[in-house]
């Protein structure tokens, strides 16, 4: 048998941005809301690199806590992937782009 060790105070886990995408929202992470500091996102889809752009602003969809209800944006573009996907986040923009590809 192999035992691995349980350490509960070990090495820092690198801080990723990570955005799930369920049926009806889009669910940011602790990294991602920390980086946008916003009440309030505006939502914008690349058809050609199936890439989703997450941006704040000062109207668009209102973020509930974690998350954000985007059935109708995902109707729109025609969306239907679901999962966690890592991001990465663009200093200039202030935006945080998901490749859902």
């Amino acid at each position: 048998m192999v035992f691995e060790i349980y350490k509960p105070r070990g090495e820092k886990v690198k801080k990723e941005f990570i955005v799930s995408l369920s049926k009806n929202a889009i669910v940011l992470n602790k990294h991602v809301r920390e980086k946008l500091q916003a009440q309030k996102i505006e939502l914008a889809y690349d058809k050609d690199t199936k890439t989703i752009r997450i941006k704040a602003s000062d109207e668009g969809q209102t973020l509930k806590k974690t998350k954000a209800f985007a059935r109708g944006f995902f109707n729109h573009f025609g969306i239907d992937k679901k999962g966690k996907f890592i991001a990465r986040y663009d200093e200039s923009e202030n935006a945080i782009y998901v490749d859902i590809s």
